[in-house]
């Protein structure tokens, strides 16, 4: 889809506190969701080869800057601090290029003060400021305890699909820019879903890490009887839970913080639930790579590793792996049935 967005329209890297780009009057366009769910999406990364990036780096910065030199974008929320260095890159190389990068900062520590300016600072250079964003985040609490409805669907009633779960907590980053219609949209469902019969799985896994840059690791994973009951950060960036204010709300998100802040996540939604194993999916030439040790040491379930570079369809390796690990999970639960007196 080759649109072309407007002045309003304000590109971000990666999930922000999206309350106060709605209380500024712009539209949030996430930048990741936008090139992933591109027709086009392999022929942007090549363009961005083509304009000088080098094999070996993250296709997703270079499917984002594809996408961005294609549609039209002028202006940019990145986040500095809180999400990887590629980032950092990109940003520069968009200013080279004319476009206005905006920054925004986690503070490293995680201090409520430092969160509080940085939420300020970020609020006075859109034109708008903190006490109407924290209007803007008491009208989408609804929308908010709305999606977390649809994450106990899948996980508590088997009624949404891990590809369900994953499509609509993913967008929740951005709304699509109209968070008004999303509610709608996200309404709608939620009654077409309420109605389905409660679906049953041989096994439930957890997807941890970045949204997979694959087209159908969920649906062959469907096909194997495997449901996906957990998004790790799909479910981040919808903001589960309930928050006095925006400082409070963005220090619980996990993203940008410390690996112990997710693991801690991860046991606990592991264990609430009852899932047999994780698929934890790294992008190749991401650092978040150096996180699988720690994730596999503390998750609480067997833990699967998942690599890939660039758009695409799994590959036979991939369905190898997937195939033996639930295998692994298999035995696994005969053992324990056979401990507890099982055939």
């Amino acid at each position: 889809m080759n649109h072309r967005y407007g002045p309003d329209a304000i590109g971000i890297t990666s999930t922000i506190p999206v309350e106060i780009v709605f209380a500024a009057g712009l539209t949030p366009v996430d930048l990741n969701n936008r090139f992933i769910t591109d027709d086009a999406r392999r022929s942007l990364v090549a363009a961005a080869e083509a304009a000088g990036f080098p094999l070996n780096f993250c296709a997703w910065i270079k499917g984002i800057y594809g996408w961005v030199a294609r549609a039209g974008i002028r202006r940019v929320i990145g986040v500095i601090q809180g999400d990887c260095s590629n980032t950092h890159l990109l940003l520069e190389i968009l200013e080279e290029e004319g476009l206005e990068v905006v920054p925004f900062e986690y503070p490293a520590d995680r201090d409520p003060a430092r969160l509080e300016k940085a939420l300020e600072r970020l609020a006075g250079d859109l034109g708008t400021d903190l006490a109407s964003a924290e209007d803007e985040r008491r009208r989408m609490e609804p929308l908010r305890r709305k999606l977390e409805r649809l994450d106990e669907m899948t996980w508590r009633g088997g009624r949404v699909t891990g590809l369900e779960n994953h499509l609509w907590l993913v967008n929740s980053s951005d709304m699509r820019g109209e968070r008004r219609r999303f509610e709608s949209e996200l309404d709608v469902f939620l009654a077409e879903a309420a109605e389905r019969p409660p679906a049953r799985s041989r096994f439930r896994l957890g997807f941890l890490g970045i949204p997979p840059i694959v087209d159908d690791l969920y649906e062959r994973l469907a096909e194997r009887g495997a449901a996906v009951v957990y998004n790790e950060f799909q479910r981040q960036f919808s903001m589960p839970g309930r928050h006095r204010d925006l400082v409070e709300q963005y220090l619980a998100y996990t993203y940008p913080y410390r690996t112990a802040l997710r693991v801690a996540d991860i046991r606990r939604e592991t264990a609430r639930r009852k899932i047999d194993g994780l698929v934890h999916y790294v992008q190749s030439f991401c650092y978040r790579q150096l996180q699988d040790r720690a994730v596999k040491k503390a998750a609480g379930a067997p833990v699967l590793a998942l690599e890939f570079d660039r758009p695409g369809r799994l590959d036979a390796r991939s369905m190898t792996r997937i195939e033996a690990f639930l295998e692994l999970l298999e035995a696994r639960r005969l053992r324990g049935s056979r401990g507890r007196g099982g055939a």
